[in-house]
């Protein structure tokens, strides 16, 4: 068996992950000690893992290594190893298709309306009003401007309104998990999407058994003041693996140039805002976002 070594996980990954920018934490908090769960742990904090995630890796590397025997060049990306659940689970909130295609975020009805008109497959109003009348108004308003059309709505946060509606699913934001009552989503059978920024995030939102999990923010974007860095394509892939069980949507600063890359990560579905918000032709936009979708 290769020798446990830290520099040896760093070495064969830095190619892939890159170097974290600032000096990785040299007082550490331990939870274990044997000798692959420290050296994962370090190493991955060198290549940037925020502590967290870091943590979340180390605890898979021990027990990969466990039933496999160490080795530097496997990433860590079998679910159980993670400690999530197989599937079919008993209490999953209701599936929804693997491949969510394109995903476009919207402002308001309107745009919901002309979207799902366009084509869009898969649609989230992300209506910002702190109006509970204007709320509702908004949210019944998206889902009159989907029927007809084979378009799932998403409601992001406003969840009773979404039961209210009829609305397709919920999506809802690691600030909005505890807030929300969840088994009324569930019970009143709305599929749910979460947002992630990481490993830690993902196990939580796991734990829940979601309809579909987002990942991101992949490139940076103004959109959203984001508490982590952007994660790039290579952590996007990394994380593709570990949740390949789940339809997966990969979100932030994601335009036609770097969709390709995007896709090469196996996710099933891109969420995009200001690519077709601000685009000159939106609906010329979707065309083309999905021709390059279909290749």
């Amino acid at each position: 068996m290769t020798s446990v070594s830290e520099q040896a996980i760093f070495d064969a990954h830095t190619a892939r992950f890159g170097v974290a920018s600032v000096d990785a934490p040299t007082d550490t908090a331990y939870t274990r000690d044997d000798a692959v769960y420290r050296a994962a742990k370090a190493a991955c904090l060198r290549l940037g893992f925020i502590g967290i995630d870091a943590e979340c890796l180390a605890q898979a590397w021990a027990a990969r290594s466990q039933r496999l025997g160490f080795d530097a060049t496997a990433w860590p990306d079998d679910p159980a190893d993670f400690g999530l659940r197989p599937w079919p689970r008993e209490g999953a909130f209701a599936p929804c298709p693997q491949a969510l295609g394109l995903y476009a975020v919207l402002p308001d009805a309107t745009w919901v309306g002309r979207m799902a008109r366009a084509g869009v497959q898969t649609l989230q109003l992300r209506f910002k009003s702190d109006d509970a009348a204007a709320v509702t108004r908004e949210v019944r308003a998206a889902a009159r401007a989907v029927a007809g059309t084979p378009a799932l709505l998403f409601i992001n946060d406003h969840w009773q309104a979404a039961i209210d509606a009829g609305a397709y699913g919920v999506h809802l934001g690691q600030e909005d998990i505890d807030a929300a009552d969840l088994g009324a989503i569930r019970s009143a059978g709305l599929r749910l999407g979460l947002s992630t920024h990481g490993y830690a995030e993902m196990l939580r939102a796991d734990a829940l058994s979601p309809s579909y999990i987002a990942m991101g923010a992949v490139f940076p974007t103004t959109l959203k003041r984001m508490a982590t860095a952007p994660q790039g394509t290579a952590r996007l892939q990394a994380y593709a693996r570990l949740l390949r069980d789940y339809p997966l949507v990969a979100i932030g600063g994601i335009d036609l140039e770097k969709l390709p890359e995007v896709l090469r990560s196996g996710v099933g579905s891109v969420a995009v805002v200001r690519a077709l918000v601000a685009a000159a032709s939106p609906e010329a936009e979707v065309a083309r976002f999905q021709q390059a979708m279909a290749r």
